[in-house]
């Protein structure tokens, strides 16, 4: 990770002020993200997270007081592995055994949209399943997964695209999906 981060610095004074760093605080930052992860391959993942953070905002960095550059470095620690963890909320899927809620008309043909649905590649699948099942908005369905709304709805429009090849290849007929 050093050599990634001393490649990314111009001028051998910041790759020696930036090695200095890196040995001083190396240790730290892999014991709080491992302390807010439990787990060690998250905590690496983090670490490396704050060592390209920190590289990429290096002139705020190295113009910090040798004194507080701990504290610094620590709550970009901190804030990569919490943005782990709310990485990881957001993309949790449904489980297997989930029923999603029924229609009380047209049961039949209601089932085989969820089941198609579900046979979808996850990025559109979890995005119809929050759409088409849920009936979320696109801003709602943003905001819960942590992407853009123009991303949503391009992916619901793809989505709904695949489904209706699906469908058609199966000699179903369609007004709108």
């Amino acid at each position: 990770m050093l050599a990634i981060c001393l490649a990314m610095l111009e001028t051998e004074e910041d790759q020696r002020r930036f090695t200095r760093l890196f040995e001083a605080h190396e240790k730290k930052i892999y014991a709080v993200v491992l302390r807010i992860l439990g787990d060690p391959d998250r905590a690496e993942d983090a670490a490396q997270q704050t060592w390209l953070k920190l590289v990429q905002s290096w002139e705020r960095v190295s113009a910090l007081p040798w004194g507080e550059v701990e504290g610094y470095v620590v709550t970009v620690a901190k804030n990569c592995a919490l943005d782990i963890l709310r990485a990881e909320r957001r993309t949790v899927a449904f489980p297997e055994d989930w029923d999603p809620p029924a229609q009380e008309t047209h049961q039949e043909e209601y089932d085989y949209l969820v089941s198609l649905i579900r046979s979808l590649p996850e990025n559109y699948r979890r995005i119809l399943e929050l759409k088409c099942v849920e009936e979320q908005t696109n801003r709602e369905i943003a905001r819960r997964l942590g992407i853009n709304e123009s991303t949503v709805a391009i992916r619901v429009m793809r989505g709904r695209v695949q489904l209706r090849e699906r469908l058609e290849k199966e000699g179903y007929t369609y007004d709108a999906v």
